[in-house]
């Protein structure tokens, strides 16, 4: 058996799947009237955003949340009581707590899952068993693609959608670019790349004891907050650990999914340098951890070409000294955006002819209307107010029984390019076919995302 034929063999080749309906599942609601139940499993660094946003909300009930951490649990209240809510049942005590929750009486309209990447799977999947039609989930929907199979399996099986709260998607030139791109001032596109550019090295080593000065070193048991568990993931795997935030943008701005996905991919990693250094210059060359061999590169890059002829390139640079960047390009047969460059060359129209515009000016004028009308209640936000709108989308959507902007197959196709990297590079740099999580209904589906103007 040669390589192209173990990859094929290996959970490549397609299901014959049901595909989840996209258009409405239930008779109309009032839904300016509508009040959410909703709850929440993680309410760490990042699960405290989404609770605090749910909080402001006057047609969210938070009624339930769960974290093993009593600390984050003291936080959490703290934040229910600024905002003068209900106090909510709390589960905590254990590693599954949260499968009591997802028992609670009345039940539930839909929950939000912000917890280490190992247990969305399970969560996602758990959840859509006790009957929850709505799942948000941060990003990362499973480890190996199988994971990704069974939540897009379930979420079949269940009637039930499942978003993955990918907020680089709302983020305000994000958006502004997909206005241009749908009114076609980029032309035909052409290639596109984006990816995951952030010096984490402060974030993967963190003692939690050092809150003006270097992080320290320490991960896994002696760690806090995600370098408790994100970085063993830099210990024992080699690929695009991250690749959502580059992604999702990009296949919205192509349609992936909804006439056209992706077809190939191959990746290639560097040496692994980055985190080692790290260590021998922030606790010195006896460290413990510096005896530690990581496995992931530093600069992961992934190639995918896509069934309408586009190429993509991604990134995952988190190891190295950078300045944060998403790095992404948008070329067509008319012109190209590049947030490095701050840059915007539209041919024909470019205010010096072969030269970049600054990107400020089409920018704002290609305000996508979302942002025009929602920049009020994006104040205070994460991420620059974009936060906002992963909230608002899947609260709607529960509101009006709808499904969401960004579905199950959206997630299960930017999710997997994590495990499809990996096993490119496990076979040399082989291209692999990538699943198509549709089953074929990709031909026929229409683009969604952020064409309704409200939500």
């Amino acid at each position: 058996m040669n390589r192209k034929e173990f990859v094929k063999n290996t959970g490549l080749a397609m299901a014959s799947l049901a595909l989840l309906p996209t258009g409405n599942l239930f008779a109309k609601s009032n839904h300016a009237d509508a009040k959410v139940k909703l709850a929440i499993i993680g309410v760490g660094e990042r699960g405290i955003w989404h609770l605090d946003l749910m909080l402001k909300r006057d047609d969210v009930d938070v009624v339930a949340v769960c974290d093993i951490d009593d600390k984050v649990i003291t936080r959490a209240k703290e934040y229910i009581t600024k905002r003068g809510k209900k106090m909510p049942q709390f589960f905590t005590g254990d590693n599954y707590a949260w499968k009591k929750m997802l028992e609670i009486k009345g039940g539930l309209d839909g929950i939000i899952i912000a917890t280490p990447w190992e247990w969305h799977k399970e969560m996602i999947i758990s959840s859509l068993e006790a009957g929850i039609k709505y799942v948000g989930t941060e990003v990362i929907i499973g480890i190996t693609l199988q994971d990704h199979w069974d939540v897009v399996k379930a979420a079949e099986k269940y009637n039930a959608h499942v978003m993955m709260l990918e907020n680089v998607c709302y983020r305000r030139d994000v958006m502004a670019v997909l206005n241009m791109v749908r009114q076609g001032l980029f032309g035909e596109l052409i290639h596109l790349q984006g990816g995951y550019q952030h010096d984490l090295r402060g974030v993967k080593f963190n003692d939690g004891i050092h809150p003006y000065g270097p992080p320290g070193v320490e991960f896994g048991e002696k760690g806090y907050s995600e370098a408790h568990w994100r970085t063993e993931h830099s210990v024992h795997r080699n690929g695009d650990l991250y690749p959502t935030h580059g992604i999702g943008p990009i296949a919205h701005y192509i349609n992936i999914n909804r006439g056209n996905r992706f077809l190939t991919l191959n990746s290639f990693s560097t040496k692994s340098r980055g985190l080692h250094n790290y260590i021998v210059k922030q606790g010195g060359e006896n460290h413990p951890n510096a005896k530690v061999n990581f496995k992931l590169g530093d600069i992961v890059t992934t190639h995918i070409s896509c069934a309408n002829g586009e190429t993509i390139l991604l990134q995952h640079d988190t190891n190295l000294p950078r300045p944060y960047s998403l790095g992404f390009r948008v070329q067509g047969t008319e012109g190209l955006w590049m947030d490095v460059a701050n840059g915007i060359y539209l041919q024909g129209k470019a205010a010096k002819d072969e030269d970049w515009d600054d990107a400020k000016i089409w920018l704002d004028k290609y305000d996508h209307p979302l942002w025009a009308k929602w920049s009020k209640e994006t104040a205070g936000a994460g991420h620059g107010g974009m936060d906002f709108f992963v909230i608002h989308s899947f609260v709607e959507s529960i509101k009006r029984k709808l499904p969401t902007p960004m579905d199950v197959y959206d997630a299960a196709a930017w999710s997997a390019i994590t495990p499809l990297s990996e096993q490119s590079i496990e076979l040399g740099n082989e291209t692999v076919e990538f699943p198509d999580f549709t089953s074929g209904q990709w031909m026929y589906r229409k683009p969604v995302f952020a064409l309704n103007n409200e939500y």
